[in-house]
């Protein structure tokens, strides 16, 4: 009796994926640039519409409509000047202060990642120095320092600091350890090691830092301002002064267009990490 052999099974090739359906029709570049005009407008609508229907006539200056705040804060000449100036000397003291805070944060960071007694004794003080609250600091460092330019700074680069430090020795610390055996094995030095190696693995999360530190330099500068109430004026001191007139659309235009700056900031870090981005993908 012989056996019949049978022609093995043909085995069916695989489908290839099929392409996921968008659930939003729109590309991601028009959506980034459409959806927060859509949000602005919406707050916009809705800060109108409580100012003209749930506040009353006479109550009004307590939350002015936007047309009254664009009139009087950005339309009128006088107050225009008198915002522009002072935000320019917020900015100037932020930018200053953020500058310092991003070349210290990251030489703490690089020392820190380079030894662990240097990070065991550095870091708890980056620490602290993130929960000290700077509203009792500040009239110290107008004791110790003036009232100038530069300790405006210094309260800058107070709270802005901590971020810094942070992303950039968690990014040092982020290489993997086949990467760092790589190196070993062509003998590279300690230098080579953090100048190839680590730094360009780190940037992404330092730019996270710098992006944080940004607003916080702006929020800084005008707490210092508002305290010290010497020197040249910013914007922390014309809000008090606006605040003692009760003229809120010049107040209201001072914190915006102060939020606009921070917002400034953020974005130009985030174009910085897009191009970083790009730069690694390429390699």
């Amino acid at each position: 009796m012989t056996a019949t052999l049978e022609a093995p099974a043909k085995t069916a090739a695989p489908e290839p994926p099929r392409p996921r359906k968008r659930l939003w029709p729109f590309t991601t570049a028009p959506v980034r640039v459409v959806a927060p005009i859509a949000v602005f407008v919406l707050v916009v609508a809705a800060w109108a519409a409580s100012s003209h229907l749930l506040v009353p006539e006479a109550s009004r200056f307590l939350l002015p409509p936007p047309e009254a705040v664009v009139a009087e804060g950005l339309l009128d000449p006088a107050a225009r000047t008198e915002i522009l100036t002072a935000l320019w000397n917020t900015v100037q003291v932020a930018l200053c202060g953020l500058a310092i805070a991003i070349v210290l944060g990251v030489l703490f960071a690089v020392v820190m990642s380079q030894a662990r007694w240097a990070e065991f004794s550095l870091y708890p003080y980056a620490v602290v120095l993130q929960t000290i609250p700077i509203l009792a600091v500040v009239p110290l460092f107008g004791f110790w320092f003036g009232y100038e330019f530069g300790s405006r700074v210094i309260v800058c680069v107070m709270v802005s600091l901590f971020p810094v430090v942070t992303n950039t020795l968690f990014g040092l610390k982020s290489v993997a350890p086949a990467e760092h055996d790589l190196f070993t094995l062509h003998g590279a030095t300690r230098f080579q090691r953090l100048w190839k190696l680590q730094l360009p693995a780190a940037l992404p999360a330092m730019i996270s830092g710098f992006k944080i530190s940004g607003g916080q330099a702006i929020i800084g500068s005008i707490v210092a301002d508002f305290f010290f109430r010497q020197g040249v004026p910013g914007v922390g001191r014309m809000i008090d002064v606006y605040r003692q007139r009760l003229a809120t659309e010049e107040l209201l235009t001072a914190l915006l267009l102060s939020s606009l700056v921070g917002l400034c900031l953020f974005w130009a870090f985030d174009l910085l990490a897009g191009r970083v981005d790009r730069m690694h993908g390429k390699r």
